[in-house]
């Protein structure tokens, strides 16, 4: 395997991963690569390594460069294993290597590997390599406690782990080799399913970096940017601030139709209003997919019927999820159908309640069919939902 120049003396070393469809959870259609780097100086370091069984791609890219046991320094910017999980192995053949970490890192690599040759940095320390000067700002919770940012000033590279990160295997390395809106879309899902929750600390992190003259930004997964720097900085500056478009999700599933009716009559209502709208089926519309789309959408309509007086697990495990990557600054609406029992619409709302979510309208249920003048409602309903959208009293 070979490498890949960036920049001068500076070298992507890491692995494809074309086979990942699943990555604890979030639905991974397009694989994605585990991105490490060296960096060749009077001091050789690598920054990152890659998941444990993808070592032996990795190490064959870094002979195409050097001999592995000239590297000095292993920078760990972060602990989660597809990123440290070739930590031991690479000690094996770099035995002289020091591994530079966060005060978080090094407890969490810790925890995981045991006493290692650790050298421990924290934000605005400097690390001297020869020519360059690598400077280290820590981004706890973008999206673990141990994050870290290196930034190579004399090649204006900033390497920031997983932030700016999409889920992408590619032969291709640079986003000027790829159509931009297949990045945006996987920088969206990602950000959507990873980072979405750490908002106020993305912040944190943008205004960290803000000062720095970048050329390129190598993130770990997928990837690195270099034409349209502009672009992800300023998605990433409207996503932490949780800005959405003024459009609407419904998301819903159904067991004998009637929901799906209710769906479909609120779509036409807003769509009646002139608000652009997304409908998914829940039981065939993967969730990270979902959220890809609750990160533009001001209005989050979710629609289930009842089972056991509770949602339809579909609805119930999208939900549970949703809650967890907490966005703010949103709209709900809850509605749906019954039989003999009640549960399922009142129990999509209190999950609202707990979000924090906005409910200008109040649920809206059917039992057991939806009849003309249901559905006819229902259509108002996201007639009147669309024009408060639209409204500064609630965007």
């Amino acid at each position: 395997m070979k490498h890949r120049e960036l920049k001068p003396e500076i070298f992507w070393v890491g692995a494809i991963d074309w086979n990942l469809r699943n990555f604890h959870g979030y639905e991974t259609r397009r694989g994605s690569t585990y991105n490490a780097y060296l960096v060749v100086d009077e001091k050789v370091v690598l920054i990152d390594t890659v998941k444990e069984h993808f070592f032996p791609e990795m190490l064959s890219r870094i002979k195409s460069v050097i001999d592995p046991q000239k590297i000095d320094y292993i920078i760990s910017g972060h602990v989660e294993m597809d990123h440290s999980g070739s930590l031991p192995a690479m000690l094996k053949l770099a035995p002289r290597a020091k591994i530079i970490t966060s005060p978080a890192g090094e407890r969490g690599l810790k925890k995981h590997f045991g006493e290692l040759p650790y050298q421990v940095v924290k934000t605005g320390d400097t690390l001297n390599i020869g020519k360059r000067n690598l400077q280290f700002v820590e981004i706890p919770m973008v999206h673990w406690p141990d994050s870290m940012v290196t930034y190579s000033p004399q090649d204006r590279v900033l390497f920031p782990n997983d932030a700016f990160g999409q889920h992408i295997a590619s032969f291709e390395r640079f986003d000027g080799q790829m159509p931009l809106n297949i990045i945006t879309e996987e920088a969206a899902k990602y950000y959507a399913n990873i980072v979405l929750r750490y908002g106020s600390q993305v912040e944190k992190a943008l205004n960290a970096v803000s000062s720095l003259e970048i050329e390129m930004i190598a993130p770990s997964h997928g990837i690195i940017w270099k034409t349209h720097i502009e672009k992800i900085l300023k998605l990433y500056w409207k996503w932490a601030k949780y800005e959405t478009e003024l459009r609407a999700l419904i998301a819903y599933d159904t067991m004998w139709g009637s929901t799906e009716k209710l769906a479909f009559a609120l779509y036409e209502g807003l769509e009646q209003a002139g608000i652009p709208t997304t409908l998914r089926k829940l039981s065939t519309t993967h969730i990270t997919d979902v959220m890809t789309d609750v990160l533009e959408s001001r209005l989050i309509a979710i629609g289930s019927p009842t089972i056991n007086q509770d949602m339809l697990p579909t609805v119930g495990g999208f939900l549970t999820y949703l809650r967890g990557l907490a966005p703010r600054k949103r709209t709900g609406f809850a509605f749906g159908s019954y039989g003999w029992g009640k549960g399922g619409p009142e129990r999509v709302e209190e999950m609202f309640k707990e979000m924090k979510f906005n409910l200008p309208v109040a649920l809206f249920k059917v039992q057991y069919l939806p009849t003309d003048d249901d559905l006819e409602n229902m259509r108002q309903v996201g007639e009147k939902l669309g024009t408060l959208l639209q409204s500064t009293s609630i965007s």
